[in-house]
């Protein structure tokens, strides 16, 4: 009898068999097996007159997996280790359905790390399957395919609407409604009275012991013309203050720090995250890097603290040790760590080389945070300076670092420092002005402060903050523009449509509220179909009601005619859904290619070409399907194209053309471009340059490559790096192959 352990991700299989070498044969189930069949009653997959009884049905594109795992599986004893979290729960659950494995068997593992004493620890202490977890998960499952397929039929029938849900209709509810806060928000004009003095300028802030609040120009002058040329120093307050560093990654908090300080969007953050945890090759042996990336705890392991502390007072001194920053919030399931490194001793730089460029920035993000959280805060001397001046006070403070504490780790800030002040002094201000301002409206979400708000407000888990967000984007509900997330007009029918027949249900207070009841499942204080049997009649109800009474509105889809004009909208047909003009039957314009021009860039010539003109195409496939890039109207002739609105220039270096990036800043949009010394001209169609690029799937995907810049049309790969250098005797391109130039053409001798 053979031991055989089934885990979620093959690249996981892979790393933990290397642990276990001959002593278990380690399979992967690649996800959910199963899932609630879209057949019988309206699609749902579940027996409304039967409690709610789920109708399970293994995905297809499983049928070939679950059959090897059958086969391998059959007279072997058998473990579970997948995912340590409530999907991971339920996936144990359905391969022992389909396995035919015992539920009162020990045959459930689980682990929060990917290491070998962690493997083998959780291989000793096996338990039985958490049927609560599990019905917790199914319980979720059942409402969201009932409230998906029901709303997302509805408003697909009356708004051309693609989906709606629980969680993702919430999310984009957040948006939709802070939008509507800065479209009718008013500016209001106010004054501040500020003085400056060289280094540091300080704004008034009160006057004769009330709070300074100016509203128009007259009363500014009013309060300038009580002001003298002397400042007098009215107190000076000097205390030392410590600032405690940060806990621990959760990850919400990874997911937020992630966007605002590497530019990474939610989906990019977890992929990553996900690689680093499954393992990478350092040394020539696969090890997980990090701890389990998808929980709400921000506690850690007595074992790990035990060796960071170590870490700590080694490389640093003892002064520098800290106390543990755990907080067991309300919200928290606490099931397993807060997001670490596996090993404290695996610093960014000793495992850089092993990493891509992506990866060592998450790594080094997780693993700094995780340092500093145990050690010793960062202790100031904060001087604090009130100066008075005819009545009008003006506060100002000063810092001086006394210990840096964790910022050894995360960087020093900067701190402003005062001169040496007395009670008494007086000063003199280069200039005193008063200024004109008007109140600003709430800024758009970016996605760490929309995912900041969802945790705040217990939308969704850990696990589906990101799915959210990718999810509202996809269907074409909102957009990205320099990092703002705004919705489109699609999005805000959407919503208005659900406020007004769904209000109940598609809330802030609802979500929140059921994702309690499901952590209410989890602990066995309620049943999953009380849960459900209380929602369902209501619900459909309104479904009922929606039907009868909503108005169907064809939604635009924020595209332009490119003939009169007009919005364009989405239509139906035998063939299935397509765009075309609003204006029909006055205008018959429809989308036939694979770009729609949105709208023309006013004045703008095409830089490559210098005939054509830019213009805003919508992308019709692959994986910027439905993104808006610029493009030049001379297609095909002409090939520029860019995600970013080019300057007119074209780049000194490579010669493509210069564009300006979300940020501001003026980049070539060769992304290859400075990554080569020279650029090397294809050697098969002589017009295009060779470009370093990353497979994508198949046996080679991850491994880098170098193309022709002209693909499709020149389809020219090669492995090895091009050199400009050429062959003194067949005049071919070399390469570098092992160290050295060689010529890799047959025919030469």
């Amino acid at each position: 009898m053979k031991k055989i352990l089934i885990v979620e991700s093959p690249s996981k299989a892979k790393t933990i068999e290397g642990y276990l070498k001959n002593e278990y044969q380690v399979l992967s189930s690649v996800g959910h097996i199963r899932d609630l069949s879209t057949k019988g009653k309206k699609g749902l997959g579940v027996d409304i007159e039967n409690k709610f009884k789920p109708i399970y049905e293994i995905i297809p594109e499983k049928i070939k997996t679950v059959n090897e795992l059958k086969s391998k599986c059959a007279g072997n004893k058998v473990y579970l280790a997948t995912d340590p979290d409530r999907e991971g729960e339920a996936i144990s659950w359905h391969l022992a359905q389909v396995l035919g494995l015992s539920l009162e068997d020990d045959n459930r593992v689980v682990f929060n790390e990917i290491t070998k004493n962690a493997i083998i620890e959780a291989l000793e202490h096996p338990r039985k399957i958490d049927m609560e977890l599990t019905e917790s998960q199914e319980t979720r499952r059942i409402l969201d395919r009932i409230i998906g397929f029901e709303l997302s039929g509805l408003m697909k029938s009356k708004i051309k609407s693609e989906s709606a849900g629980r969680v993702q209709s919430v999310a984009l509810k957040l948006i939709v409604d802070r939008e509507k806060e800065i479209s009718a928000f008013n500016p209001e004009e106010y004054y501040t009275i500020d003085a400056d003095f060289g280094k540091t300028k300080i704004q008034a802030s009160e006057y004769n012991g009330k709070k300074l609040e100016i509203k128009s120009e007259e009363e500014c002058n009013k309060y300038l013309n009580l002001l003298t040329d002397d400042f007098v120093v009215k107190s000076v307050d000097v205390k030392e203050s410590k600032r405690e560093s940060k806990p621990p990654y959760i990850t919400s908090t990874l997911q937020q720090d992630a966007s605002s300080k590497l530019n990474f969007d939610s989906t990019k953050t977890m992929r990553i995250a996900q690689t680093l945890y499954e393992g990478k090759e350092v040394n020539g042996q696969l090890k997980g890097l990090i701890t389990y990336m998808r929980t709400d705890s921000d506690r850690l392991s007595d074992a790990f603290l035990s060796h960071a502390y170590k870490f700590i007072e080694e490389n640093y001194g003892k002064e520098y040790l800290g106390k543990t920053k755990h907080k067991n919030v309300a919200l928290s399931q606490d099931a397993h760590e807060a997001i670490r490194p596996t090993y404290i001793e695996n610093t960014p730089e000793s495992i850089k080389d092993y990493l891509t460029v992506d990866e060592f920035k998450l790594y080094q993000l997780i693993y700094n945070r995780a340092l500093a959280s145990l050690m010793a805060p960062l202790a100031v001397e904060v001087t604090n300076v009130v100066l008075d001046n005819n009545g009008l006070i003006f506060k100002t403070k000063g810092e001086k670092e006394l210990f840096d504490g964790y910022t050894k780790v995360m960087g020093s800030p900067k701190l402003e420092m005062l001169p040496t002040l007395k009670a008494g002094d007086i000063l003199h201000a280069k200039e005193v002005s008063g200024n004109k301002h008007f109140t600003q409206p709430p800024t758009r979400y970016t996605e760490a402060t929309l995912i900041k708000e969802m945790e705040e407000k217990g939308i969704g888990r850990p696990s589906t903050y990101a799915e959210t967000i990718r999810k509202n984007k996809s269907k074409k509900y909102i957009k990205t523009e320099k990092r703002l997330i705004e919705p489109t007009e699609k999005g805000m029918l959407t919503i208005n449509k659900l406020d007004e027949y769904f209000s109940d249900i598609i809330n802030v207070e609802f979500t929140a509220n059921m994702e309690h009841d499901l952590d209410r499942v989890a602990s066995d204080e309620v049943s999953g179909e009380k849960i459900i049997s209380d929602f369902y009649p209501t619900f459909e109800r309104e479904i009922d009601y929606a039907k009868e009474n909503m108005d169907t509105v064809v939604p635009t889809t924020g595209n332009f005619c490119p003939v009169c004009g007009s919005p364009l909208v989405m239509r139906k047909s035998k063939y299935g859904e397509f765009e075309a003009c609003s204006a029909y039957p006055k205008c018959k314009f429809v989308v036939t290619n694979e770009m729609t021009t949105s709208k023309e860039v006013e004045d703008m010539t095409c830089p490559l070409c210098k005939t054509g003109s830019i213009v805003v195409r919508i992308s019709k496939k692959g994986r910027t399907k439905g993104k808006e890039f610029y493009a030049c109207n001379n297609f095909p002739k002409c090939t520029f194209t860019s995600q970013y609105k080019p300057n007119g220039e074209l780049c000194p270096t490579c010669g493509r053309p210069l564009v300006i990036d979300d940020d501001g800043n003026v980049i070539c949009s060769n992304p290859n471009c400075g990554k080569e010394e020279e650029v090397i001209k294809c050697p098969e169609c002589k017009s295009g340059h060779l470009i370093l690029r990353t497979a994508k799937k198949g046996s080679k995907s991850g491994n880098s490559f170098y193309g022709c810049s002209n693909y499709p049309k020149c389809k020219f790969v090669t492995q090895y790096k091009p050199s400009y250098k050429t062959c003194p005797k067949c005049g071919k391109v070399l390469y570098e192959v092992d160290g050295e130039l060689k010529c890799l053409n047959k025919d030469c001798k």
